[in-house]
């Protein structure tokens, strides 16, 4: 995670994606309030960029730091920058930089699809438990999973679960529901299988 704020931001990224074994960088522009059309933003994916097999993930829509709503402190969170349609600026930027939105925009959904839509280097990723759909009334996860899959196909969906609380990562519940979806909605078996796996092991190579 990196503060495009900071002072060593871009010399932060350079040594994470050369020195150290990581591959993505993830912005979060609502906690650090740096928009994402600030230049000090396009410098950290500048950056970013120089380097072969690194990608750029970007938090947007709702952003909720589970710790701190069990310790009821504030949110200071800026939810006006984690808007998906900036993203789409970065990636026509830097169009050989895979982006990655997760939790399918965590609330942006349209914003989240008109911005993959223009731009072929933009995926989603399905992680968390999307309770973000209750702010668009009639909205389930079926017809979530339906409408990517329109507009991105299967090759720019990546499967994964998040998990703010113990146990951290894997979460099995999660992988369930959405195996079940996936399989519901008649995706073939050769497309689920790039959702979960096949797209992040082509982004990711060992």
């Amino acid at each position: 995670m990196v503060d495009p704020s900071a002072a060593d931001a871009v010399d932060r990224t350079r040594r994470a994606l050369t020195d150290l074994p990581l591959r993505v960088v993830c912005l979060f522009p609502a906690m650090h309030h740096v928009p994402l059309d600030d230049e000090r933003t396009h410098r950290v994916v500048e950056a970013a960029a120089a380097v072969p097999g690194a990608a750029v993930f970007v938090h947007c829509g709702v952003l909720s730091i589970g710790v701190r709503r069990k310790l009821g402190l504030p949110s200071r969170f800026d939810l006006r920058l984690g808007d998906p349609l900036a993203v789409s600026r970065l990636a026509m930027a830097f169009p050989k930089m895979p982006f990655l939105i997760p939790h399918f925009g965590a609330g942006l959904f349209r914003e989240a699809l008109m911005a993959a839509d223009v731009c072929p280097n933009i995926h989603f990723d399905t992680s968390s438990s999307n309770n973000w759909i209750r702010y668009t009334p009639g909205l389930t996860l079926e017809t979530v999973f339906t409408n990517s899959l329109a507009v991105l196909g299967p090759s720019r969906l990546l499967f994964g679960t998040d998990s703010s609380f113990f146990p951290r990562g894997w979460q099995k519940p999660i992988y369930e529901q959405q195996k079940g979806i996936v399989s519901a909605i008649g995706v073939p078996d050769s497309d689920a299988a790039l959702v979960f796996g096949g797209n992040f092991a082509r982004l990711f190579p060992q």
